[in-house]
């Protein structure tokens, strides 16, 4: 008979009605108090800057025009954050009858909306602290850094000089290619002939990578140089320091490589070799090709900071961007010049990430369809 009611009374917890959920109007009005606060700050900074630029007499119809779009997309804020209040209320509605199905529908939906709400608030937020930091001090930043004038001026000494940069990491990309490739297959070379090998080739990836890229480039660009080898000291700068970068960045790209080939599951060495191919014709045909494609990512974001890094050139005194931007600024003052070469590193490097993204993307996908 005990035995009955403990059944019965598992069986009633087991069909009991779930609890109804947390009410959603704190986080509602939580969210409706910051697009409020949000909006209200955007308008005060649009006022402010507007002062500010009527001070300096840089005031212009189609920046008051920018400012005033500005505000009124933020001040769309305050429609999720109303669609929040109100959805939360249907929610304490429908908890009260009670309808749990309705109380947890709208309840998620109320919530959805204040974090649409406190999301895009921050984001705002952080866009005023950035104009406010640009503005401060009577301008101080802006003038410093965001110059347009001056921005103006130095852009085409600029943007010929970074064509230096381009040259030099495109051509060290392709060395680095090879070169990594090669250090990779030599840590990986089997037995204990080949035991030296490894070791060295462990030894250069392992110094190269803790020794910083600038040095490395002043020892060689210098270095070599003063040694008075007979090839190299007729050598141009921007190739000893492509040769600088192409041993820097190889170390980095060989454990690239070599976490690749060593993703390949054995079998497919194991079935190769059984075929009678060869450890370096098994690499070629059916190791290689299949780690590359694995690769591809982290390869690419190597290549965006060998990308960034060739700005540490100037360091030798090669004319590049950077250096021609601290020639410009260091003769007006200014750092704008400066700002225009970060923009033009920038608007390099974003297609760069994005094609990162969307590779990894694409291997995500096939992964998980194959899964």
């Amino acid at each position: 008979m005990a035995t009955t009611d403990l059944e019965d009374g598992a069986r009633d917890r087991r069909w009991r009605a779930p609890s109804l959920p947390k009410d959603p109007t704190p986080l509602a009005v939580l969210a409706l108090a910051v697009g409020g606060i949000t909006v209200a700050a955007t308008w005060w900074m649009i006022d402010h800057l507007r002062a500010v630029m009527a001070a300096h007499e840089v005031q212009t119809v189609e920046v008051d025009i920018g400012l005033i779009l500005y505000g009124l997309v933020t001040s769309l804020l305050l429609y999720p954050a109303i669609k929040a209040v109100t959805t939360a209320r249907k929610a304490s509605a429908a908890a009260a009858i009670p309808d749990v199905v309705a109380a947890r529908v709208q309840g998620a939906s109320a919530r959805t909306w204040c974090w649409y709400t406190l999301g895009y608030s921050a984001a705002v937020i952080i866009v005023l602290l950035m104009a406010l930091l640009i503005v401060a001090n009577d301008v101080a930043v802006g003038r410093t850094f965001f110059n347009l004038p001056h921005m103006a001026n130095s852009f085409w000494l600029v943007l010929k000089a970074f064509w230096i940069n381009v040259y030099i990491c495109i051509v060290a990309e392709v060395l680095v290619l090879v070169w990594g490739l090669v250090v990779a297959i030599a840590r990986l070379l089997p037995g204990k002939p080949a035991q030296p090998i490894r070791f060295l080739a462990a030894a250069y990836a392992d110094i190269f990578r803790g020794l910083p890229a600038i040095i490395t480039i002043y020892l060689v660009a210098f270095g070599l140089a003063l040694a008075g080898l007979p090839i190299v000291r007729d050598l141009p700068l921007s190739a000893l320091a492509i040769f600088a970068l192409t041993l820097t960045y190889g170390a980095y790209v060989a454990e690239v490589y070599r976490a690749g080939i060593e993703s390949i599951h054995w079998s497919q060495t194991a079935a190769a070799r059984s075929l009678g191919l060869s450890f370096l014709q098994t690499l070629r045909f059916v190791v290689v090709p299949q780690a590359v494609r694995r690769i591809i990512p982290p390869l690419l974001n190597d290549f965006i900071g060998l990308q960034k890094d060739t700005a540490l050139v100037q360091v030798v005194g090669i004319i590049d961007a950077f250096n021609q931007s601290k020639i410009y600024a260091s003769n007006k003052f200014n750092l704008s010049a400066v700002t225009t070469v970060g923009l033009l590193f920038v608007l390099f490097t974003i297609p760069q990430a994005r094609f990162v993204d969307r590779l990894i993307e694409r291997d995500k996908r096939r992964t998980q369809a194959g899964g």
